[in-house]
């Protein structure tokens, strides 16, 4: 913890540590509800907005991908100079528009600008999230608020397309983006009424291009940081690819649309058990003993899995069980990855946040649409999508680790 953090069980005075971490969680939960919620509504938005094509549905999701993750590369260069509080709450705003514009778009290409301007705001409260985080924490303390976090925050996937299918049930599609609005609204009035400042002044950086490039400088040269966030990056690229092709898999090639909410919270549920069980380890392991061996787990999973669909032995069953595996050792990996990726740079913490997630939400936004435009009415793309990632992730842990597995690189 640094030296100015209060103590873990009151962060700051009026804000208890359940609460920050609730916070941290719902800040964190304004993505995932943008992400997920609307999944099962894409063929009635589809419809409604002329996209022909089936695989062009997966743009309402990468469009927004995209602007989350471009506008991250900002956010850490201004929160680093006027402050999280500030910054976090523009964003917060430009949120609520995107999802006001999307609320009412009546064309495919005023779509695919609210969700940009949707996901620019977003951008904020990851970027944002993190900072905070790691002003208030450091080490494996960092971790495990980032694993609780990750339970409140996992659980969006799991209730966010049931949340969808609810809405389409009794309401226009129109009505998800609203509530999305709504949510945005909610989460910055308590943020306006309950979290003070984070960064301490003597940290704040003036924007100027020497101390810019200097912090841009030492994220991309710090060699655990690198390797560590290109492994986040390709990890996050095989879940974007399920998320693309979710809705069209489920559909048409399980003829199982009826269960896909079912399913798809099972499969999320998986990730939400193993981010509270790295909570609960993490501390005593240590966050690379817990995610190398996820890796290898997930790894191995996808390597069984791949066999059985290269065989035609693929069911509804088969995939579930399977991506439920998988996702577990996602779950393991995620925030560990992120907390070694930020560790080194506590003192340039709002820059690393910013490139780390552009860099892996952009990165693993393309990757997954990649992995999405490969649908071919078959599980097939996806399952070898994810193995392909699960190897790269491992060779951007070897290279952050000097080629050591479950241990610090040599000389630290």
């Amino acid at each position: 913890m640094t030296a100015m953090s209060p103590p873990a069980t009151t962060p700051y005075p009026g804000l208890g540590f359940r609460q920050f971490v609730a916070m941290i969680a719902a800040l964190m939960a304004t993505n995932a509800l943008a992400i997920d919620s609307m999944l099962p509504a894409l063929p009635e938005i589809g419809e409604t907005l002329g996209i022909v094509s089936p695989n062009d549905r997966q743009w309402v999701v990468t469009s927004y991908l995209l602007g989350f993750g471009a506008a991250q590369i900002i956010y850490g260069t201004l929160a680093d100079r006027f402050g999280r509080r500030r910054v976090l709450l523009i964003g917060l705003a430009i949120y609520v528009l995107g999802s006001l514009g999307a609320t009412f778009a009546t064309s495919f290409e005023a779509m695919m600008t609210a969700r940009v301007v949707q996901g620019i705001g977003a951008a904020a409260s990851r970027v944002l999230a993190v900072s905070i985080v790691r002003d208030t924490f450091s080490g494996r303390q960092m971790a495990r608020v980032m694993s609780l976090a990750f339970i409140v925050f996992l659980a969006v996937p799991i209730l966010a397309p049931s949340i969808g299918q609810v809405i389409i049930l009794v309401a226009p599609w129109r009505w998800i983006f609203a509530l999305l609005g709504l949510f945005g609204v909610v989460v910055a009035l308590w943020v306006a009424r309950k979290l003070p400042e984070t960064l301490h002044p003597d940290d704040r950086t003036p924007i100027a291009i020497g101390p810019i490039l200097n912090a841009f400088r030492i994220c991309l040269t710090t060699r655990q940081s690198v390797g560590y966030m290109l492994a986040m990056t390709f990890v996050i690229g095989s879940l974007f690819g399920f998320i693309n092709a979710s809705q069209q898999l489920f559909e048409d090639v399980f003829r199982a649309s009826d269960i896909f909410t079912i399913v798809f919270a099972v499969i999320a549920g998986f990730m939400a058990i193993a981010s509270f069980l790295n909570s609960r380890i993490v501390e005593r392991f240590g966050m690379r003993r817990v995610s190398h061996t996820a890796l290898i787990g997930y790894l191995a999973a996808t390597l069984i899995h791949g066999s059985v669909a290269l065989a035609g032995y693929e069911t509804l069953w088969t995939f579930t069980l399977f991506q439920c595996v998988t996702m577990f050792f996602f779950g393991l990996m995620a925030s560990n990855f992120g907390a070694l990726a930020m560790d080194p740079l506590g003192h340039v913490a709002g820059t690393a946040s910013s490139v780390q997630g552009f860099v892996s939400t952009v990165g693993g936004a393309l990757i997954g649409f990649w992995i999405g435009q490969h649908f071919n009415g078959t599980a097939l793309p996806i399952v070898l999508g994810f193995g392909a990632c699960g190897l790269g992730a491992l060779a951007m842990v070897l290279l952050a680790e000097k080629g050591r597995l479950f241990r610090p690189q040599t000389g630290r």
